[in-house]
């Protein structure tokens, strides 16, 4: 280093250039790195990744006391176990740090008392939103007391259709899945899920038939098999099926654990996947899907970009443009060894 350089630190990144960076005049870019102003999400997250590529650091005293904000937003899930809500929560923060928005996390682990706890903790905080997330797809009763607080639903939708909510796009999930497998040829589909009060099962279920009524078929073993989302269950319903339909030539599993059961299953009985019988898993769990012999075809539930959308959606609705009503992200169909 040069005596010249000791004296010349590198200057600081400024609000104008991250503005130049996303091509948006300086007053866009503060209000879209303060929350605040009415512009287009697009344009909103142009910014956000401009200021993350420039690391930009903001006067974090300056502008909460100009905003009267505490930038910081309280994400409340009843997942302990993360397996659904880390990925909610990643792509979340992917959103909200660009802004340097900090995210308080609570886990109410299906606590209605913790949770009400959580929600006046938030609040005492001055939280300027909050995330509600879940291991479930089912819908949930909203939050209790927010006081006007902004709030935005993620995975587990409210049941208030005045709420905001972003959840993963179910059907279109199943859809991805029947249709890979007719179009490979199968022709003798079976389908084991989960426990039949849960919603997710409920719309795999329904769609896979009306899919497979669509096609000439019928679903293979008469019925649907509701049991529970373990391998356990997959491995005895597989082979219960195949006791009353040995011509099985597909099964499409609720989950990924279900899916491994059946794929070991039929490992351990002689039959050759996918040669003799095609798997398909649901959610993509790296865990599951990668360790199967063979690994699993299977549904991706984009959790990331359920997060990423779910913090956009509060940040519009921080700035005071809310949009009641769900919104739901697609899934995608991963291809591996098993179909």
């Amino acid at each position: 280093m040069t005596e010249t350089d000791r004296r010349h630190p590198a200057a600081r990144v400024t609000l104008t250039d991250v503005a130049d960076l996303a091509g948006v005049s300086v007053g866009t870019a503060s209000k879209a790195l303060s929350g605040n102003g009415r512009m287009r999400p697009e344009t909103r997250q142009r910014v956000l990744d401009a200021a993350q590529r420039l690391d930009f650091q903001p006067n974090e005293q300056a502008r909460s006391l100009l905003a009267g904000r505490s930038w910081t937003v309280g994400l409340i899930t009843t997942d302990g176990i993360g397996r659904f809500s880390t990925p909610v929560l990643l792509g979340a923060e992917d959103a909200l740090g660009a802004g340097k928005i900090s995210v308080l996390l609570c886990d109410t682990r299906g606590d209605a008392i913790r949770e009400r706890h959580y929600v006046q903790t938030l609040l005492g905080r001055r939280v300027d939103g909050i995330i509600v997330t879940g291991r479930r797809t089912d819908p949930r009763a909203p939050l209790a007391g927010l006081g006007g607080v902004p709030t935005v639903y993620a995975l587990s939708p409210s049941t208030d259709p005045a709420d905001m909510s972003v959840a993963s796009d179910d059907e279109g999930g199943a859809r991805l899945a029947v249709e890979h497998l007719i179009s490979s040829g199968r022709r003798r589909i079976a389908h084991i899920t989960g426990p039949a009060h849960h919603a997710a099962a409920q719309h795999r279920a329904r769609l896979t038939e009306d899919l497979l009524a669509q096609a000439g078929l019928e679903l293979c073993g008469d019925r649907v098999q509701f049991g529970d989302w373990s391998e356990a269950w997959g491995r005895r319903a597989a082979r219960a099926v195949l006791r009353t339909a040995p011509d099985t030539d597909a099964f499409f599993c609720g989950n990924d654990q279900i899916a491994r059961g059946v794929a070991d299953t039929l490992r351990e009985d002689g039959h050759r996947v996918p040669d003799d019988i095609a798997v398909v898993g649901y959610d993509n769990w790296d865990t599951m899907a990668l360790a199967a012999r063979p690994p699993l075809t299977t549904i991706d539930m984009n959790l990331g970009e359920i997060g990423r959308v779910a913090a956009l959606r509060l940040l519009e609705a921080i700035d005071g443009t809310a949009t009641p009503g769900v919104r739901t992200v697609p899934c995608k169909l991963v291809m591996r060894e098993s179909s």
